[in-house]
């Protein structure tokens, strides 16, 4: 394809694809493009076009049929597949480093609280009852206890969440 044939045809296709991709619910430069590489593929198998004017004006038209007939078939998704509620690799990592980071301050925690704060965290979601038993003290304390321990975690954790958190 020769600059001067580019030249000739970018204004009467640039044209032709505005006409008509509003009305194709296509994007103009979509439209464009794929009517230059139509344009690159049949000079490349047939070599040059007899009536290059008459030809871009089809192959527009022949691209919107193209494009309405996919825009037919296609069916939208109900929501983004990177949507659709699975974890990917990057927040399962942070999910699994914020864990990490908690088990380890509530290790770092004094008395009884690192065996507390743990069955509190317990995936098995034990009741008030069995961790007083687990843990041998009385029920009626496990609240205040418990109240105590989640405080020296705030403490222990507010100076390691506060220095990530960027200023401004």
């Amino acid at each position: 394809m020769t600059h001067d044939m580019v030249a000739t045809l970018r204004p009467l296709l640039a044209a032709e694809a505005s006409a008509e991709a509003y009305a194709a619910g296509t994007d103009q430069s979509d439209l464009e493009q794929a009517v230059w590489l139509r344009l690159l593929e049949r000079l490349e198998s047939d070599g040059p076009l007899v009536d290059p004017q008459g030809w871009v004006r089809r192959a527009v038209r022949s691209e919107v049929r193209r494009s309405r007939r996919t825009a037919r078939l296609e069916l939208p998704y109900g929501s983004e597949p990177a949507d659709d509620g699975a974890a990917g690799p990057e927040q399962q990592a942070l999910t699994a480093a914020r864990h990490r980071a908690l088990h380890a301050a509530v290790r770092r925690l004094p008395g009884r609280c690192p065996r507390l704060m743990a069955a509190l965290l317990s995936p098995q979601d034990l009741t008030y009852r069995e961790i007083a038993g687990e843990l041998g003290i009385s029920q009626g304390s496990l609240g205040p206890e418990r109240s105590r321990c989640l405080g020296c975690l705030r403490r222990l954790l507010s100076a390691e969440v506060a220095a990530r958190e960027p200023r401004g």
